[in-house]
């Protein structure tokens, strides 16, 4: 049986991660539970102590609008990122391998165009002559690591 999990990122603009991520992988900010104005609300409707709800942000999580997807919780934390990701994001936009190498660098290429308009910062070209594969590896508004292929 498979199980329902959420990917969580530490990070200290969750406001700004979820407007990056959501518009870069098409998903949603993640509206509050119903019968509440906002995150906040919920939070303290839970029992969460005011002093933990300080920095909390509206929203601060993603989903799938198709409901396929994980969420995506942005966790506040007063830290800067660090190190090198452990765990990253795989975008993929190059279409099926049955596609000329051409084709799918084309549309790697024009995904790293949009996303760098929405504020990433393009790291390094993934790619050897002769290699059938192609990729760009990028970085969100606060470094975090991932790569379009």
């Amino acid at each position: 049986m498979s199980v329902r999990f959420q990917i969580v990122i530490d990070c200290r603009e969750p406001r700004r991660l979820v407007q990056f991520w959501s518009a870069a992988i098409h998903y949603r900010p993640e509206p509050p539970p119903p019968g509440y104005a906002g995150w906040r609300e919920y939070w303290r409707s839970l029992g969460v102590a005011e002093e933990e709800l300080k920095d909390v942000t509206s929203p601060e999580s993603i989903d799938d609008p198709k409901g396929e997807g994980p969420r995506i919780w942005f966790h506040g934390v007063p830290e800067s990122k660090a190190v090198k990701n452990r765990l990253h994001f795989d975008v993929r936009a190059s279409g099926s391998r049955d596609l000329p190498l051409a084709t799918r660098k084309g549309q790697v290429e024009a995904e790293v165009t949009r996303l760098l308009a929405l504020g990433a910062v393009r790291l390094e070209t993934l790619y050897e002559e002769g290699d059938d594969h192609y990729a760009v590896a990028m970085a969100d508004p606060e470094g975090n690591e991932f790569d379009v292929n």
